[in-house]
């Protein structure tokens, strides 16, 4: 079989570039060349010229690779998006749009048809059933990454490939050490997809700027210190606020005053709550009946909670078994029915 396989320099893509081709498919390698990389490369050193340097150690003589620059696409699909979440305070997740419109969206426009399938290393399966395609959880609850491809579709799912989807990071592992890969103790990579290395702070801070303003104890109504914009918070945040005497948490944002609301304690019923809406709800196969009872996730992690989902149109209204913390506008909340993921909404 004919597979592009894309490649970042970490051991994951490493290991399914060289499982594929031990299997005797013909592959060829793809590293996608993004805008940011050079655009904030006064930040620190440029990472994408160690990624591809790894790479091309991986492919050696035997692995075509070629290298993509897809810049404009990242900047029109991704950055846009992702700044102006931020702008109006909500809580952006590029990496699940950059699945959806670029690796398995653009990426299979630029290549043509003359590829049968697009692997990654992502930690998820694909189980076909009677012609539809289901998405399925990992192995490993620590690395499941099916949370990141809760936007993808019939289409795009029928021409993907994970071919560590079935692996725990621990055997991953221990294949890159059996290929001897030059990467196999490279640490994962952390963060949004098309920082890099480059901290998301920092990101925010060149598009946005500062903009001071008062962080406010909600319980006493009192200003408590001053942070340097509101775009730099996200619901249910702890760490990074620079505050004495907590723990302090975001609760509520007010972007026209420019003011951050703080709950104060470990446990205050201020940051949790028990339901909440979603909006742009999209199905990966077949949407759950109404009322469903499922699990939902509303970040990546071992975390699932139990909840109803009741239809409100093309909208929803998620009901939770228990309270949670940290439930934050323009995050994505992805349903879970067993050991799989049946699509997400964006929490509104």
């Amino acid at each position: 079989m004919k597979i592009a396989v894309l490649t970042s320099g970490g051991v994951d893509s490493s290991v399914a570039l060289r499982l594929l081709h031990e299997q005797g498919h013909d592959v060829t390698a793809f590293y996608l060349k993004i805008w940011l990389e050079d655009e904030l490369q006064y930040l620190g050193n440029c990472p994408w010229e160690e990624d591809l340097e790894y790479v091309r150690q991986v492919c050696g003589k035997t692995i075509p690779l070629k290298i993509i620059p897809m810049q404009r696409e990242y900047w029109d699909q991704i950055v846009k998006y992702t700044i102006a979440e931020a702008k109006v305070g909500r809580t952006p997740n590029p990496d699940v749009l950059c699945n959806q419109f670029i690796k398995f969206g653009l990426f299979y426009g630029r290549i043509g048809k003359q590829f049968e399938k697009i692997a990654t290393g992502h930690y998820a399966q694909i189980q076909e059933k009677k012609g539809r395609y289901w998405l399925k959880r990992s192995p490993d609850p620590v690395k499941d990454q099916t949370y990141f491809l809760g936007r993808l579709t019939q289409n795009q799912l029928a021409r993907a490939c994970f071919p560590i989807g079935h692996l725990k990071k621990t055997e991953v592992r221990a294949l890159a050490k059996k290929y001897k890969l030059p990467n196999q103790n490279r640490p994962d990579s952390q963060g949004i997809c098309f920082l890099g290395k480059f901290k998301y702070r920092e990101f925010i801070a060149h598009h946005l700027g500062e903009k001071p303003g008062d962080f406010i104890d909600l319980e006493m109504g009192k200003r408590v210190g001053e942070h340097k914009g509101t775009w730099f918070y996200t619901i249910g945040q702890r760490n990074g606020l620079g505050l004495s005497g907590g723990p302090w948490f975001v609760v509520k944002k007010e972007m026209n005053k420019n003011r951050v609301y703080l709950a104060h304690g470990y446990n205050p019923a201020a940051v949790h709550q028990k339901e909440f809406k979603v909006e742009a709800l999209h199905w990966i196969a077949d949407p759950p009946p109404g009322n469903s009872k499922l699990r939902v996730k509303i970040r990546h992690g071992e975390a699932f909670h139990d909840c109803t989902l009741i239809f409100k149109g093309k909208n929803g209204h998620v009901k939770l078994k228990k309270s949670i913390h940290g439930v934050a506008p323009g995050q994505f909340a992805v349903f879970y029915r067993g050991a799989y993921c049946l699509g997400s909404g964006v929490i509104s």
